[in-house]
């Protein structure tokens, strides 16, 4: 986790540029090897304050729960500003703002689409982070 002097606020993330697409699909930079290659192996974080403090990073940005609760949303697929605010209950000036957090940080991505915004998540390991938070949520 980096926080910049370029405008940013104190405490905030800096984007995770590991993140963007390639021009080739759907599988985002770093975000494991290519297939048939095995993993490298990683440190754990107790010995990586490095890696412990990205991880921080993106805790800290998905730990709004309504930004939570947009992620699983997008999970089950692609959406629209007015369709994310419709399921969600918010009112669409909000929804917008946390989007633009989420893609700020690297995780959803936008794509126009007949003038509006069309919005995915990025990182797939989201999944799991959602899936877990949904099993410590019972």
């Amino acid at each position: 986790m980096v926080a910049s002097s370029e405008g940013r606020s104190r405490g905030a993330v800096a984007p995770l540029a590991r993140h963007r697409l390639l021009g080739r699909g759907d599988r985002p930079v770093g975000i494991g090897p290519p297939r048939g290659v095995a993993a490298p192996v990683r440190p754990p974080f107790g010995a990586d304050p490095a890696r412990a403090a990205t991880a921080a990073g993106v805790l800290k940005v998905v730990a709004h729960p309504l930004r939570l609760r947009i992620i699983a949303l997008l999970l089950e697929g692609e959406a629209h500003v007015t369709s994310l605010a419709s399921r969600l209950g918010a009112g669409q000036p909000i929804v917008s703002q946390q989007l633009k957090i989420l893609r700020d940080h690297g995780l959803v991505a936008a794509e126009r689409e007949s003038g509006f915004a069309l919005y995915r998540l990025v990182e797939p390991s989201l999944e799991g982070l959602v899936r877990c938070m949904e099993g410590c949520a019972r």
